[in-house]
């Protein structure tokens, strides 16, 4: 039996019934429904609505269905339009007409929205776990490739050299920022629908602030309309993801080029490997490349969300019906991935000897200019007459950093003073020692702050 279909005189045509189900969708919400209906159960007993006798029995009948889910054998029937309607019906089944007053004073508007911010809430303790599992690899990898040095670059040009532990940092911090916003979306679903109704808000004396209390809410809903609509943490999730994805992506994008044969930086693991099933001299990265690919799944379901809540006018709709597939294959989609990428990074093998010899003397042309500049030159014409220093050794065919000082004195005479060990990658690394720069100390700094972050 439908919720709903008292004034009806037919039922749904069947294709209109299989359009409307959403079971299929929100079946994992049980956990969720099933604590909210006992929360709402006693809510009606504490207004008087409920006597204390039905409330045990709507308590125990609940619990037996909390039961049977928890161990697989909940039974679905082909007449359950939704996790709310089996669980109600099941609840009949158990304990007769008693069960049919759990929904006094309630809405399925106000109940799903009340079931998906507490699944949420639920869910992020578990993804911020995931996030500190990749930043603990990705911290390892700082501590274990201590020294090495790699070349740095800007627009796919080599660049400075820089550790390679700083590079890894660099992607701890965008995961760090990642969890920072999962707090804020946890501060978005912390206010509980339930007792808002359909629209109006509850026509009983439920105490709404004991309910939000009781399923681990900051507050009730301060307007019903809103309560009922709002989809904004949905939409912060799929943002989230987004973002995330996006993390995911450069670092991947990264390691695709870097495990190449013509970078060869990394080399991908066989466990974390894939080949052709034409070529059998392939070895492929398909971990990052999927992490990748992922990506864009993240982000036209955001699109979908969006599009969806653009058109809706102030109140529910059953187009929100749709925000709850969107969430969830994103969901999965990054609780499957994390796990697979952070075993990816942590069995890379890294080769030294080739980061060091794709270093040139071109990528100490600053260090060139910042001797200058140490010495008098404003920086502007350090940049210049380096630049010409660059331009000289290009004509020469000779790398900038075999260039003699009698070769250097005609751009400034400064050059006289200076030291050629300036020309070497330690020397490059060692000046940049500002917070946050890629000097060993700094770097070391870094890693400190890093394991603060995740409280190692």
């Amino acid at each position: 039996m439908t919720l709903w279909g008292g004034m009806f005189s037919q039922g749904l045509n069947p294709s209109a019934w299989d359009l409307n189900l959403s079971l299929s969708i929100d079946k994992r919400l049980w956990h969720e429904d099933v604590t909210g209906s006992k929360v709402w159960a006693q809510g009606l007993c504490d207004a008087g609505i409920l006597t204390i006798s039905e409330n045990a029995s709507i308590q125990s009948g609940l619990d037996q269905i909390f039961d049977e889910f928890s161990s697989g054998g909940f039974l679905f029937k082909e007449s359950d339009e939704d996790i709310h309607t089996a669980v109600e019906r099941r609840l009949g089944e158990l304990i007769g007409s008693t069960g049919g007053k759990l929904h006094t004073g309630r809405s399925r508007n106000d109940q799903v929205a009340t079931d998906f911010r507490l699944w949420m809430i639920n869910q992020i303790p578990m993804l911020n776990q995931l996030l500190v599992q990749l930043q603990t690899v990705i911290l390892e990898r700082a501590e274990n490739d201590f020294g090495i040095i790699l070349p740095g670059y800007t627009h796919m040009q080599r660049a400075q050299p820089i550790l390679l532990s700083h590079w890894w940092l660099s992607f701890f911090w965008q995961l760090n920022r990642d969890r920072q916003k999962l707090v804020y979306l946890k501060s978005l679903c912390a206010s509980l629908p339930l007792g808002s109704g359909a629209l109006a808000g509850t026509a009983f004396p439920v105490d709404r602030e004991k309910l939000a209390s009781s399923l681990g809410f900051e507050s009730p809903s301060p307007n019903s309309l809103d309560a009922v609509s709002d989809r904004d943490f949905t939409a912060e999730f799929l943002f989230w993801a987004s973002m995330l994805g996006i993390h995911l992506s450069r670092l991947a994008e990264s390691l695709v080029l870097y495990t190449s044969s013509e970078f060869a930086f990394f080399k991908c693991a066989d466990p974390y490997s894939t080949g052709s099933s034409l070529m059998p001299q392939k070895k492929n990265p398909d971990i990052f490349e999927l992490t990748r690919g992922k990506t864009g799944h993240y982000i036209a379901n955001l699109m979908g969300l969006l599009t969806t809540l653009k058109g809706l006018p102030s109140i529910y709709d059953k187009d929100l019906q749709e925000d709850k597939s969107y969430v969830f294959s994103t969901f999965d989609t990054v609780q499957l991935t994390l796990p697979a990428l952070s075993g990816a990074i942590q069995s890379l093998i890294v080769n030294p000897e080739k980061m060091a010899s794709s270093l040139d003397g071109s990528m100490y042309a600053t260090d060139i200019a910042d001797f200058l500049v140490k010495n008098g030159v404003p920086f502007r014409e350090a940049h210049h007459i380096v630049g010409q220093v660059v331009q000289h050794a290009l004509k020469q065919n000779k790398p900038v950093d075999s260039l003699s000082i009698n070769e250097l004195l005609p751009f400034s005479h400064k050059f006289e003073s200076m030291d050629p060990s300036l020309f070497s990658p330690e020397a490059s690394i060692s000046n940049r020692n500002a917070i946050g720069g890629t000097a060993r100390e700094a770097v070391k700094n870094q890693i400190e702050q890093a394991k603060s972050a995740i409280n190692i």
